[in-house]
């Protein structure tokens, strides 16, 4: 069984090595959707009965080691210095620092391995991330599979 949980945030980027507008410091309203599978709970009177987990725990879980740490945050790669050292200049100016461009499909990347860690089989019932897809429009967006990498 599949389930899948969206949240959404708020949080800047850029492209430095972009040929195009995303050079340009700019934000998006980002949405990210996490995909587990597992299998129903069948366990009579457990809370979580019928379910493959909670929606409100796979909620919590995301926001307190992915969402609230990119929301509201300037995403930046290590290699751009200029905006980098410019970022680190702020007084308590939330940025998070990337190995890599903060293109969607990086982005994706990085919230798989993170959430991965998170969701490991607490219930008992098989539980493992499968994908995760990143929204950086509503009309685009990337997404990190198990099987892919």
């Amino acid at each position: 069984m599949l389930i899948t949980r969206r949240l959404e945030f708020d949080a800047g980027h850029r492209i430095s090595s972009h040929n195009s507008q995303c050079r340009h410091l700019h934000g998006h309203r980002y949405a990210i959707e996490i995909t587990l599978s597992g299998n129903i709970i069948t366990d009579e009177g457990v809370a979580e009965q019928g379910m493959v987990m909670d929606f409100s725990e796979v909620k919590q879980i995301a926001k307190r080691v992915l969402v609230d740490k990119w929301d509201h945050a300037f995403l930046v790669y290590s290699g751009d210095t200029l905006v980098l050292k410019f970022l680190q200049s702020l007084e308590k100016h939330k940025t998070v620092i990337f190995d890599s461009q903060p293109t969607a499909e990086n982005l994706a990347l990085a919230a798989f391995r993170i959430l991965d860690k998170a969701y490991l089989d607490n219930y008992g019932n098989h539980l493992r991330l499968e994908q995760v897809r990143v929204f950086e429009t509503p009309n685009c967006w990337a997404d990190a599979i198990r099987e892919k990498f």
